[in-house]
Protein backbone atom coordinates (compact mmCIF):
# COMPACT_ATOMS: atom_id res chain seq x y z
CA UNK A 1 0.00 0.00 0.00
CA UNK A 2 2.75 2.26 0.93
CA UNK A 3 4.29 1.95 -2.62
CA UNK A 4 1.10 2.65 -4.53
CA UNK A 5 0.68 5.83 -2.45
CA UNK A 6 3.91 6.79 -3.47
CA UNK A 7 4.25 5.95 -6.90
CA UNK A 8 0.69 8.63 -6.59
CA UNK A 9 2.81 10.93 -4.86
CA UNK A 10 5.42 10.62 -7.65
CA UNK A 11 2.45 10.52 -10.43
CA UNK A 12 0.84 14.05 -9.32
CA UNK A 13 4.47 15.60 -8.76
CA UNK A 14 4.97 15.55 -12.57
CA UNK A 15 1.01 14.93 -14.33
CA UNK A 16 -1.73 16.43 -11.93
CA UNK A 17 -4.77 16.47 -13.68
CA UNK A 18 -5.51 12.65 -14.48
CA UNK A 19 -3.81 11.07 -10.69
CA UNK A 20 -6.91 11.26 -8.99
CA UNK A 21 -8.77 8.96 -10.82
CA UNK A 22 -5.70 6.70 -11.48
CA UNK A 23 -5.26 6.45 -7.96
CA UNK A 24 -9.07 5.69 -7.31
CA UNK A 25 -8.05 2.85 -9.89
CA UNK A 26 -5.03 1.76 -8.23
CA UNK A 27 -6.70 0.57 -5.59
CA UNK A 28 -6.26 3.62 -2.76
CA UNK A 29 -9.79 4.70 -0.82
CA UNK A 30 -10.54 8.52 -1.85
CA UNK A 31 -8.78 9.91 1.52
CA UNK A 32 -5.80 8.05 0.52
CA UNK A 33 -5.79 9.41 -2.79
CA UNK A 34 -7.12 12.73 -2.43
CA UNK A 35 -3.70 13.16 0.15
CA UNK A 36 -1.20 11.19 -1.71
CA UNK A 37 -2.51 13.85 -4.81
CA UNK A 38 -2.53 17.39 -2.54
CA UNK A 39 0.84 15.90 -1.33
CA UNK A 40 2.28 15.16 -4.73
CA UNK A 41 0.90 18.05 -6.75
CA UNK A 42 2.22 20.70 -3.98
CA UNK A 43 5.43 18.94 -2.85
CA UNK A 44 5.95 18.91 -7.05
CA UNK A 45 5.57 22.12 -7.81
CA UNK A 46 6.89 23.49 -4.98
CA UNK A 47 10.26 21.35 -5.53
CA UNK A 48 10.46 22.04 -9.41
CA UNK A 49 9.65 25.99 -8.42
CA UNK A 50 12.72 26.04 -6.31
CA UNK A 51 14.72 24.20 -8.61
CA UNK A 52 14.18 26.08 -11.54
CA UNK A 53 14.48 28.93 -9.89
CA UNK A 54 18.32 27.92 -8.42
CA UNK A 55 18.80 26.53 -12.11
CA UNK A 56 18.08 30.46 -13.87
CA UNK A 57 20.28 31.96 -11.05
CA UNK A 58 22.95 29.33 -11.80
CA UNK A 59 22.99 29.82 -15.58
CA UNK A 60 22.85 33.49 -15.13
CA UNK A 61 25.49 33.45 -13.26
CA UNK A 62 27.74 31.07 -15.34
CA UNK A 63 27.23 32.51 -18.28
CA UNK A 64 29.94 34.90 -18.52
CA UNK A 65 32.72 32.25 -16.80
CA UNK A 66 31.69 29.23 -19.41
CA UNK A 67 32.33 31.91 -22.36
CA UNK A 68 35.48 33.04 -20.59
CA UNK A 69 36.66 29.27 -20.95
CA UNK A 70 35.90 28.71 -24.97
CA UNK A 71 39.65 29.08 -26.13
CA UNK A 72 40.66 31.90 -28.45
CA UNK A 73 40.50 30.26 -31.59
CA UNK A 74 37.15 28.57 -31.05
CA UNK A 75 35.81 31.90 -30.11
CA UNK A 76 36.78 33.49 -33.38
CA UNK A 77 34.90 30.42 -35.42
CA UNK A 78 31.88 31.27 -33.39
CA UNK A 79 32.08 35.14 -34.24
CA UNK A 80 32.15 33.91 -37.40
CA UNK A 81 29.46 31.62 -37.47
CA UNK A 82 27.14 33.94 -35.29
CA UNK A 83 27.58 36.59 -37.91
CA UNK A 84 26.96 34.74 -40.77
CA UNK A 85 23.44 33.12 -38.77
CA UNK A 86 22.69 37.12 -38.25
CA UNK A 87 23.05 37.86 -41.91
CA UNK A 88 20.28 35.21 -42.81
CA UNK A 89 17.64 35.18 -39.84
CA UNK A 90 16.80 31.49 -39.26
CA UNK A 91 13.43 30.12 -39.18
CA UNK A 92 11.51 29.96 -36.15
CA UNK A 93 9.78 26.21 -35.88
CA UNK A 94 7.21 26.70 -33.30
CA UNK A 95 5.35 23.55 -32.28
CA UNK A 96 1.93 23.66 -30.97
CA UNK A 97 3.03 23.26 -27.41
CA UNK A 98 5.15 26.05 -27.82
CA UNK A 99 2.79 28.36 -29.70
CA UNK A 100 0.13 27.64 -26.03
CA UNK A 101 2.60 28.56 -23.96
CA UNK A 102 3.34 32.20 -25.55
CA UNK A 103 -0.30 32.17 -25.74
CA UNK A 104 -0.96 31.63 -22.02
CA UNK A 105 1.82 34.22 -21.39
CA UNK A 106 0.80 36.80 -23.74
CA UNK A 107 -3.19 36.69 -23.75
CA UNK A 108 -3.87 35.02 -19.69
CA UNK A 109 -0.23 36.00 -18.02
CA UNK A 110 -0.10 35.50 -14.48
CA UNK A 111 -3.69 34.26 -13.62
CA UNK A 112 -3.44 31.85 -16.97
CA UNK A 113 -0.44 30.28 -15.72
CA UNK A 114 -1.41 29.52 -12.48
CA UNK A 115 -5.13 28.22 -13.35
CA UNK A 116 -3.99 26.36 -16.50
CA UNK A 117 -0.62 24.36 -14.28
CA UNK A 118 -2.66 21.46 -12.69
CA UNK A 119 -4.78 21.28 -15.70
CA UNK A 120 -3.61 21.89 -19.21
CA UNK A 121 -0.19 22.34 -18.13
CA UNK A 122 1.81 20.03 -16.41
CA UNK A 123 3.22 20.76 -12.85
CA UNK A 124 7.02 21.14 -13.58
CA UNK A 125 6.35 23.38 -17.03
CA UNK A 126 4.01 25.73 -15.16
CA UNK A 127 6.70 25.79 -11.89
CA UNK A 128 9.06 26.73 -14.58
CA UNK A 129 7.10 29.33 -16.02
CA UNK A 130 6.23 30.52 -12.63
CA UNK A 131 9.73 30.88 -11.40
CA UNK A 132 10.93 32.43 -14.72
CA UNK A 133 8.21 35.29 -14.94
CA UNK A 134 6.86 36.19 -11.96
CA UNK A 135 9.07 34.80 -9.24
CA UNK A 136 9.41 38.26 -8.05
CA UNK A 137 5.42 38.71 -7.17
CA UNK A 138 5.16 37.35 -3.16
CA UNK A 139 1.99 35.77 -4.01
CA UNK A 140 2.67 33.07 -6.42
CA UNK A 141 3.69 30.35 -4.51
CA UNK A 142 0.21 30.59 -2.53
CA UNK A 143 -1.85 31.44 -5.75
CA UNK A 144 -0.21 28.43 -7.27
CA UNK A 145 -1.14 26.31 -4.26
CA UNK A 146 -4.76 27.27 -4.02
CA UNK A 147 -5.03 26.60 -7.40
CA UNK A 148 -4.18 23.24 -6.94
CA UNK A 149 -6.17 22.54 -3.93
CA UNK A 150 -9.05 23.83 -6.11
CA UNK A 151 -8.36 21.43 -9.04
CA UNK A 152 -8.47 18.75 -6.46
CA UNK A 153 -11.69 19.67 -4.76
CA UNK A 154 -13.51 19.86 -8.72
CA UNK A 155 -11.34 16.69 -9.51
CA UNK A 156 -12.54 15.03 -6.37
CA UNK A 157 -16.25 16.67 -6.85
CA UNK A 158 -16.27 14.86 -11.13
CA UNK A 159 -15.01 11.80 -9.40
CA UNK A 160 -17.85 11.53 -7.18
CA UNK A 161 -20.76 12.77 -9.71
CA UNK A 162 -19.49 10.44 -12.03
CA UNK A 163 -17.76 7.26 -10.65
CA UNK A 164 -19.07 5.24 -13.69
CA UNK A 165 -16.75 6.85 -15.83
CA UNK A 166 -13.92 6.60 -13.91
CA UNK A 167 -14.42 3.10 -12.61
Amino acid sequence: MIFKILHVILLASVKYFFTLPYAMIVGLNYQQALISVLIGGIGGFLFFYYLSASIIKFLEYAKPKICLLIPQFLELKFHVFFQRMTVKKPVRIFSKKSRFLVKVKTTYGFWGIIIATPFLLTIPVGAFLASRYYAKRPQTVPFMIISIISWAGLLSGIVHIFPKIFF
